[in-house]
């Protein structure tokens, strides 16, 4: 642990031990939620907001609206479940199902993290090639090359890295804030939060975004981030250690929901009824933008992707060494996940497969892991011999158990939609 390292540890300490709540106290909280929230602004989400934005304008908003709410309430289980018991996700569920089911839980976390870092590995180098003009291969590389430099900031603690991650937070952000200034949209945008469907169409779209949503991946993280991050050694520190972690899911989900609406509120701006981009072709977003809307709404919108993908694909990566510590209790160099992971990406690139329909299987092979992880949760979070006094009360069992029969159901329709069109 690095000195710098060691007075944050000190400073949370002595918050925690503080029976009083100071908003200062905060700071050395952050990190965690901020390295989560990264999954809800990859290269995925803005593939969806750009086609629900182009074709129905801001009706959609309410969606994005409900997800993100759900997105802070599972991201904070998950959260919990690490402070409260020591252990991550992968952990408890090695130790509580079956050694046949222990594996199985295994191949799919794989599988999902090796789909997650194809759409983000994707997304960066399509970024670049847009940026610069380079061959979408030579992207890839360069795109390979900085994340490699990006994972090796944990050479110099876990500081570092979520610094870093939080930069790309802020990039993004203020990216969305010139393109939602210069899309100039309606002022009547509001009435995109009422709820409803104009056709099966916008249901679809609709089911997507929340698809490009929860993110399997980062709930397994989520809760290896806040296990060991900051001791807590009394009932009072762990209660004020739940406290500080509660708002800091808030802030940075918070966050990631307001980019997620600009982004779609953008999208409605430059596109809706203009004969725009539809599909959420990234590439035609980036070349219609242009004309559209000048060369700097075109240059803020790569930006904002390239900085999406680099984030992500690291949050991805070290997703997947947690679920194969956690799963498996076996761990490799993260070079060689590294390595391991963008190899997809360079195959779609090298057999020349569009970037942007392969960012939409990448969501379908997501869909598949939403139930793997969200269950084992609910029913970790809410066992009082696990949780002890934490243990989540009857109506958060209530409130978690409908949030996941609704994700998994329109997740599986979607799914349902993407494989057999027609079938419905």
């Amino acid at each position: 642990m690095s000195p710098r390292e060691d007075k944050f540890q000190i400073r949370a300490a002595q918050a925690l031990d503080d029976p009083r709540f100071r908003w200062k106290q905060l700071l050395p909280f952050l990190g965690p939620a901020f390295l989560a929230s990264v999954a809800y602004m990859d290269p995925g989400n803005f593939a969806t907001n750009i086609s629900g934005g182009a074709q129905y304008g801001y009706s959609l908003l309410w969606v994005i609206l409900a997800a993100n709410l759900a997105a802070m309430f599972i991201q904070y289980l998950s959260a919990k479940l690490g402070v409260v018991t020591g252990k991550n996700l992968p952990e408890l569920i090695r130790e509580r199902f079956s050694k046949p089911a222990t594996y199985l839980f295994w191949v799919q976390g794989e599988l999902i993290a090796m789909a997650t870092d194809l759409a983000e590995f994707l997304g960066a180098a399509l970024a670049l090639h847009l940026l610069t003009g380079i061959p979408l291969l030579w992207g890839a590389v360069l795109a390979g090359v900085i994340s490699f430099l990006l994972l090796g900031l944990q050479n110099w603690g876990f500081r570092p890295l979520e610094a870093a991650i939080t930069a790309f937070v802020g990039v993004i952000a203020v990216c969305y804030v010139i393109e939602f200034f210069l899309a100039r949209p309606d002022p009547r945008l509001w009435m995109g939060f009422i709820p409803g469907f104009k056709d099966a169409g916008m249901l679809y779209i609709a089911v997507g975004i929340l698809g490009a949503t929860v993110m399997p991946h980062v709930i397994y993280l989520h809760s290896a981030l806040t296990q060991h991050r900051i001791p807590t050694t009394t009932p009072q520190a762990k209660r004020k250690m739940l406290l500080f972690t509660k708002i800091e899911v808030v802030f940075a989900l918070g966050v990631a929901g307001l980019i997620n609406l600009a982004m779609l509120a953008a999208a409605a701006g430059a596109f809706y009824g203009k004969g725009g981009n539809d599909s959420g072709d990234l590439t035609v977003a980036y070349q219609t933008l242009v004309p559209l809307l000048g060369p700097l709404a075109a240059s803020a919108f790569a930006v904002a992707l390239l900085s999406s993908g680099l984030s992500s694909s690291t949050v991805g990566t070290l997703s997947g060494q947690v679920i194969m510590q956690g799963f498996v209790n076996f761990r490799i160099p993260i070079w060689v996940r590294r390595t391991v992971t963008m190899a997809p990406a360079f195959v779609v690139i090298l057999l020349g497969a569009d970037p942007t329909q392969a960012l939409v299987l990448s969501q379908v092979i997501l869909s598949f892991g939403i139930p793997f992880a969200l269950i084992p949760l609910l029913s970790f979070a809410g066992n009082p011999q696990i949780m002890g006094e934490h243990a989540n009360s009857v109506p958060v069992r209530v409130v978690g158990g409908a949030v996941t029969t609704v994700i998994i159901a329109l997740n599986l329709w979607l799914l349902v939609q993407l494989l057999f069109p027609g079938a419905t």
